[in-house]
Parts: C-alpha cells; structure tokens; sequence
C-alpha cells in the first residue's frame, strides 16, 4: 500500500517562496511518478508538476514555469516543490500524488491513483 503525505503549506506575502515536501510510504519503484496538484476556490484541480522518480525531464503546467521547481530526494523517498514569485492566484490546496508506472499525461489528475490530504497555501496580495 503507497501513502502520501504533504507538508509545508502555509501563509506568504505576493513575492515570496515555500516548499512543499511529499513524503511516499510503501513500495517504490523507479518508474514511478509524483505529481503536484492544485485546487483553488471555485475552481477544478490542475496539474502543476510531475516528476519521474527515476529520474527524467521534469513536466510543468504554464502558469508555474519558470517560477515552480519539483524535485526530489530518493534517500528520503521525498519530492519537493519550490515555489517561488508567489502570486495570489496561486491560493489553492496543493495535493501530492503518486501513480506507479506510466509516463502519458503526468499532468492529469486521472492517471493518479494514491493521494495525500493536502496542504493549504494562501498567498497575500
């Protein structure tokens, strides 16, 4: 059985940065893949990033590019998302996922099967 867990969620000015960390229990394997997703007020939830965790190219939506970096630390069996320039409209619950093989459509939610509870970020204008 695979377990997520989020942290790292909380309060920040517009322009600031956090990092969320992910933590997966149970079996691993090297082609598995972890994504970050996000749902905000009134909205749908949107893939953020996605990441291999044996290692690749990682995969961003547009509206975190450049702003947004996953990554992760196998010996911790943890994947990281920095986050950085915050915005406003970055107010969301963010959820970790984890979905073991495949590499098709990282950033939708329905290739997912294991989710975390989430973690709340709220970003102040």
């Amino acid at each position: 059985q695979v377990q997520v867990t989020e942290s790292g969620g909380g309060l920040v000015q517009a322009g600031g940065s956090l990092r969320l960390s992910c933590a997966a229990s149970g079996r691993r394997l090297s082609s598995d893949l972890i994504g970050w997703f996000r749902r905000a007020p009134g909205k749908e939830r949107e893939g953020v990033a996605a990441i291999t965790v044996g290692g690749g190219t990682p995969t961003y939506a547009d509206s975190v590019k450049g702003r947004f970096t996953i990554s992760q630390d196998n010996g911790k069996k943890t994947v990281y998302l920095q986050m950085n320039s915050l915005k406003p409209e970055d107010t969301a619950m963010y959820y970790c996922a984890l979905r073991q093989g495949g590499t098709l459509f990282p950033l939708n939610e329905i290739m997912y099967p294991n989710w975390g509870q989430g973690t709340q970020v709220t970003v102040s204008s």
